[in-house]
């Protein structure tokens, strides 16, 4: 080998650990191929294939209209409950396999991290990009309902992309956190499913923020997703934005995520050890 080649020493940073952007730009190719592995795998050999995308939210949305909806009567704002359960429950579903896939992504790639150097935030960022994949295509059965019942979204429609992206701003942020606790402790892995489902009835999904007590409502406020299923809903649905509960949400997903990819990125040098 001539001596005249360059030679690139990859060290770890030191003092205050921030994301490298250009770093992340320049191994694009290798975040779009994760995203195309992500739901290749998810759905190969399955008969139905990315409906699978579809389904997944559907059965939510019917079930819980039959317990909920019809049993339990729980208000939904004036309109119906299918359609008013679905507008949250599509970010839902978004925000849930997010974290649940970016959780367990980096012990999933313990081959590839093992072998060669690359900016280990790729790996969750592209569970993530497989997660807005699935949600683009069960947004069309939401499209169907609000023709079918027929609700009118108006000019809110505007602010789904800051939502959407607080969404994937909160949930990366999360994910990150837990994929990097789970390097250490192998026990989030069952944790996760547990946290998820929990999360879920202590987000106004199900229910309206308006049939928790007064006295209790400022505890949601401590939830990022509670504005930014409020956010939807006033999108989707033709309702008032709820400026201050998504302000509060957007905050807190800002410091999640901060936090997130500040313990991950911290902790990342140690993951070919670990792993």
């Amino acid at each position: 080998m001539s001596g005249d080649e360059p030679l690139t020493v990859i060290e770890p940073r030191r003092g205050w650990v921030t994301i490298d952007w250009r770093e992340l730009l320049h191994y694009r190719d290798l975040f779009y191929f994760l995203i195309k592995r992500d739901v290749t795998v998810r759905y190969k050999q399955t008969v139905l294939g990315v409906l699978w995308a579809i389904l997944q939210p559907t059965a939510y949305m019917l079930v819980f209209s039959i317990f909920f909806g019809r049993l339990a009567r729980i208000p939904s704002d004036g309109f119906p409950y299918p359609v008013f359960l679905y507008a949250a429950l599509l970010p839902w579903t978004l925000f849930a396999s997010s974290v649940g896939q970016s959780a367990n992504s980096v012990i999933g790639s313990s081959a590839l991290i093992t072998k060669v150097y690359f900016p280990r935030l790729i790996i969750p960022l592209a569970s993530v990009g497989a997660a807005l994949i699935d949600f683009a295509v069960a947004s069309s059965v939401l499209l169907v309902m609000l023709l079918y019942y027929p609700v009118a979204p108006g000019w809110g429609l505007l602010w789904l992309p800051l939502l959407v992206a607080g969404t994937v701003m909160t949930a990366l942020g999360v994910g990150m956190l837990i994929a990097a606790l789970n390097v250490a402790y192998r026990d989030f892995r069952y944790i996760v499913p547990f946290m998820i489902q929990l999360w879920l009835f202590l987000t106004p999904v199900i229910y309206p923020v308006s049939v928790v007590p007064p006295g209790w409502r400022w505890l949601l406020s401590f939830n990022p997703m509670t504005g930014l299923i409020g956010g939807y809903r006033a999108a989707l649905l033709g309702q008032p934005m709820p400026w201050t509960a998504l302000g509060v949400s957007l905050v807190i997903g800002v410091v999640i995520f901060i936090a997130g990819a500040f313990y991950f990125q911290s902790t990342e040098r140690t993951f070919a050890d670990v792993v």
